[in-house]
Parts: C-alpha cells; sequence; structure tokens
C-alpha cells in the first residue's frame, strides 16, 4: 500500500544522500490508531555506496531526521543495508516491522526480496522483544496521573502482536486488525478516544485496575505462546543475507 506523506516531508525524503532500500510508516499510522496530531515516523534501510564501506571514510550507518512542519514533527531513522541485516539476525521486534509495514513510502525488487528471506529470520525468542517493550510501556502508562490513553493502547497493541508472531511466524501491528482475530471488546472504545482527540487523551477515571488485569493476562498468554510456539530456536537467512547484500553492494558501485 502506497503511503503519500504531506508535500514538505517528501522534499526533505527526496533530499537523502543515498539511495533508498525501502522507507515505511511505523508509529501509531502503523498501529491503526493515529491521532490528528500524531507525528509520522519513517523507518527505512539505506545503500551506502561501495567506497563508503570499503575505505577510510566510512559512510553513515545510520541517519536520523526530526523535524516540524506546521505542527506535525517527522522523525526519519534509516540503517544502511548491512546494519539493518544484523539487527534482523537478532530478536529485534522493530525492525521486522519496519521491513513489513504495509505502508510504503519508498520500495525496490530488493526490499521484496529481503522481505521473503527474513521470514527465515523469525524465531521463539522474538517474544522477549514483545515482553520487555510491553512492560516498559505499562510503567509509562502507571507513573502518568491522570493515565493516558496512547501508552495504554501501545501495551495491548506490543502483547497482541508478539501473541500472533509466536501463534502464526506472522508479523501484524496494526491493532485494529489483530483485533478482528482477539476480540478484546475495549480496544475499539480505547481507539476510538484515541483517534477522535488530541495525543494526551486520558482514561476514565477507574478503569485502571481492569486494564492491569487485562495487562497481566495477555503478558501470561504471550509467555504461554512463546513456550508452545513451533517458530524456530534460530535464525536460518544468515547465508542468503550475506549473498543479497552482496549484490546490493555491487549494484550500488
Amino acid at each position: 500500500m502506497r503511503f503519500e506523506l504531506p508535500t514538505p516531508f517528501q522534499r526533505i525524503l527526496s533530499k537523502e544522500p543515498y539511495p533508498l532500500l525501502f522507507a515505511t510508516i511505523s508509529g501509531a499510522h502503523l498501529y491503526g490508531f493515529p491521532s490528528a496530531d500524531s507525528d509520522y515516523d519513517l523507518r527505512g534501510v539505506h545503500i551506502l555506496p561501495l567506497k563508503e564501506v570499503i575505505g577510510l571514510q566510512t559512510g553513515s550507518e545510520t541517519r536520523e531526521i526530526s523535524t516540524e512542519q506546521e505542527g506535525i514533527e517527522l522523525d526519519l531513522v534509516t540503517h544502511d543495508v548491512k546494519k539493518f541485516m544484523g539487527l534482523l539476525l537478532k530478536r529485534n521486534g522493530y525492525v521486522l516491522e519496519q521491513l513489513y509495514s504495509p505502508l510504503m513510502v519508498a520500495t525496490s525488487p530488493e526490499h521484496d526480496a529481503l522481505k521473503e528471506i527474513a521470514t527465515r529470520c523469525i524465531t521463539r525468542h522474538h517474544s522477549h522483544h514483545y515482553l520487555g517493550f510491553a512492560q516498559t510501556q505499562w510503567r509509562l502508562f502507571t507513573k502518568e496521573s491522570p493515565a493516558r490513553v496512547k501508552p495504554l493502547l501501545y501495551v495491548f497493541r506490543v502483547l497482541l502482536t508478539g501473541i500472533h508472531l509466536m501463534q502464526t511466524g506472522e508479523i501484524e501491528a496494526n491493532l485494529r486488525h489483530l483485533n478482528e482475530k482477539f476480540q478484546l471488546t475495549y480496544i475499539p472504545d480505547l481507539i476510538a478516544q484515541k483517534t477522535s482527540g488530541p495525543e494526551r487523551a486520558v482514561i476514565k477515571e477507574g478503569d485502571q485496575v481492569f486494564f492491569e488485569g487485562e495487562y497481566r493476562r495477555l503478558l501470561q498468554k504471550l509467555e504461554n505462546a512463546s513456550q508452545s510456539s513451533i517458530l524456530p530456536d534460530s535464525p536460518s537467512a544468515g547465508a542468503d543475507l550475506h549473498d543479497l547484500l552482496v549484490n546490493i553492494r555491487l549494484a550500488a558501485c
């Protein structure tokens, strides 16, 4: 699905010094609950030319840009293809979600090839990423007063993505789509609160006890899903990633 950035942000992206293997949308837009004032979180992979890889003066492995246009922020982060592949071989759910995001701003045949190979980077140990991320988001949710809807939605999005991944081996980061499977009755109301109001929308007073019970239930469900998952213990895509990287580098000469 082609995602159209606002024109000022398209101009910024067009000025990037390195070719992009891909660039996709992450954050609230990917998760299915953007507000009118949500930032654009753009993630991707750039390709360093061969001379900036093998020489003494090497290029940037990671490029970051944060800017604001008409009250809306753009947060752009790209990694060089080698660094990104290294992250794929670790238990890193972020890079998988970026790679498989359906909200594409830029793509390439190599993007398609990488997506095909990366299915063999997914392991049952990716559950640790989602368990840790959920616990971090829960702490953010509980330390604020009044408690906000946004971090709570992140908690449930992360837990359901992790459970779904352990059960199916598929990356799904959109909470609306996930809830078609999990049917949590409170999710549509939370999304409606978040999307119809400002980023700092808060939950109803007294609901925190209920949501804590749901958080702990789903956390346990993710742990159980990890233990029973038929996903492999380690990635098997290393050799194919190596070959793809070599071909990309040589083509960029």
